[in-house]
């Protein structure tokens, strides 16, 4: 092994994860060691890495291969059924000022509708792997095929800070691998000298100028190329801003790294709200309101029984655990987790989709058994989920009644099901119900005799031709039509007797030449996609 020699040291290991063997190769005779990492999931731990240890703190060591650098690649193989995470160490010694990290995989062919290879990657510093530690470092999964951290700077999705001597840690994740298995190849450079200016994060405040206690629209579920999307921080706000939105959720995949800009592009027109989207194998969920700077872990599966030391992680910071997207078709997409630990769900993901109906209907069966036992119920959500062109920051974001605009307003609101969904800031609605001199709106209850008549009224803007559908326990029990205008109000009469809940749901017509598919109801259902959905009103016999 070259330390501080003249030569770059490549080692060739070929690994066979299921069989745990390792073999040298390149004619290198040299064991590398397969151990089991200290994190929830599946995971493997390969033979450490090392580098000269450099003469002086601002001198390049003996043998760098550039100025001040000195670079190790090391290569192996994967096979099907290789762990979730595959840890490669690095002896990282003093004197270093940035280190960078570039890697590949092969993508051989593979027979059709099976999956090619696909590898994510990140890393831990020398405070270790230790699920839910102190050594993440960055991530940003397939995204990208290199990063650099150093004390000043770090590409998007890793954390500046100072490159201190330990051991760190390269992370693969192999979510999927070809029959063939997978060839990678690591290549690690340490560049030294003096450390350079300590990053200045610059967070967004938790309070903007806001209207006292009323509806403020907002997109909980965004990304930025701090992890898979394309828009820049910067271009994100303004896309919020020109949604018409109030707030906006910040929720990169599985990096805290976004936090410390969000400063810049903040305002009192727009609160900018801290989060994650942390992505497991078994589902993806949103960490709504987290302080400034904090990273949920994501590195576990459903069988492993550490997904509520994170959601409460999330609840002591006081902020929302939310399943994402519960009926996604992708791999490690669709929720696992139960919902114990959710404060809400997030049933419109995007463009409406027969994933959607999937999840609304989830939803409502679940406020049907929680009427039933008397348990919890669970606000429903939507959010644009955006990445890049042309997805549409805003399409959909919910409408919450805060008591102000702040974090900790806007997250309580959400929590308690003061919400209702909007596909645009064009579509405007009021619902409520009156009885017995009494009135509730969204997310609220409404006590009355078991036989007095209850007025469900809904007032609707910005959904021409669309149709109302007014929902309770029992189902469907009236429909309705607006004018070309989009502008109309409904109003229906039911009991407590009757009907537990309401909900409403205003859908667009069906486009032409798609008349959808008949149900018990009829030939022809007589909605579309949806334009807006509220929270349910409940009805409680006095």
């Amino acid at each position: 092994m070259c330390l501080g020699g003249q030569c770059e040291h490549n080692v060739n290991p070929l690994t066979n994860a299921s069989e745990g063997r390792q073999e040298s190769a390149g004619g290198l005779d040299r064991r590398r060691l397969l151990a089991a990492a200290a994190t929830g999931a599946a995971a493997l731990t390969l033979a450490p890495v090392s580098f000269a240890r450099a003469q002086a703190a601002t001198a390049p060591p003996k043998g760098a291969t550039g100025p001040g650098e000195v670079t190790r690649t090391v290569t192996g193989h994967l096979e099907t059924g290789a762990a979730d995470f595959v840890y490669l160490p690095v002896e990282v010694p003093k004197g270093v000022q940035k280190i960078a990290v570039e890697y590949s995989y092969d993508r051989p062919s593979v027979p059709a509708g099976t999956p090619g290879n696909s590898c994510d990657i990140g890393v831990f510093d020398q405070h270790g792997t230790k699920l839910g530690g102190k050594g993440f470092r960055g991530w940003s999964g397939g995204f990208r095929t290199s990063f650099e951290i150093s004390a000043s700077e770090a590409t998007p999705g890793y954390l500046p800070g100072p490159v201190q001597a330990g051991t760190w840690n390269i992370v693969l994740g192999p979510y999927q691998v070809a029959p063939q298995g997978m060839n990678y190849q690591v290549k690690i450079t340490l560049t030294f000298g003096a450390a350079g200016a300590a990053f200045v994060p610059t967070y967004p405040p938790r309070r903007a100028k806001g209207r006292g206690r009323t509806w403020y629209r907002g997109d909980g579920h965004l990304h930025t190329v701090h992890s898979d999307g394309k828009r820049l921080p910067s271009e994100v706000a303004a896309g919020a801003r020109a949604a018409g939105l109030d707030y906006m959720i910040s929720t990169d995949h599985n990096t805290s790294s976004s936090h410390a800009v969000w400063g810049e592009y903040a305002g009192d027109d727009l609160l900018i709200i801290t989060g994650e989207e942390i992505t497991t194998r078994n589902g993806h969920w949103l960490a709504w309101g987290l302080p400034a700077g904090e990273w949920i872990d994501w590195r576990y599966r459903s069988r492993d029984g550490d997904f509520h030391r994170f959601a409460q992680q999330v609840h002591r910071a006081g902020g929302l655990v939310v399943p994402a997207h519960p009926y996604c078709p992708y791999v490690a997409c669709q929720w696992k987790f139960g919902y114990d630990d959710a404060d809400a769900v997030e049933v419109w993901n995007g463009p409406w989709t027969y994933d959607d109906e999937s999840a609304v209907d989830t939803w409502d069966a679940r406020l049907g058994e929680a009427v039933r036992t008397g348990g919890r119920w669970l606000p429903a959500v939507g959010d644009s989920d955006a990445h890049s062109e042309p997805q549409v920051i805003g399409l959909p974001h919910n409408v919450v009644y805060a008591d102000d605009l702040t974090t900790g307003a806007i997250t309580s609101g959400l929590r308690a099901g003061r919400t209702w969904i909007a596909e645009s800031a064009s579509v405007g609605l009021a619902f409520t119900a009156g009885g017995n001199g009494r009135q509730a709106g969204i997310g609220e209850t409404l006590t009355t005799p078991a036989a007095a008549p209850v007025d469900v009224r809904l007032e609707v803007q910005g959904v021409p031709n669309g149709t109302v559908r007014l929902i309770t326990d029992e189902g469907q029990m009236h429909q309705e039509s607006l004018p070309a205008s989009g502008t109309g109000t409904v109003v229906w009469r039911t009991t407590s007797s009757l009907a537990a809940y309401v909900r409403a749901e205003v859908r667009h017509p069906m486009a032409d030449g798609n008349p959808g598919h008949g149900n018990t109801m009829g030939p022809v259902l007589q909605w579309g996609p949806m334009a807006a959905l509220t929270n349910p009103v409940f009805l409680k016999r006095a």
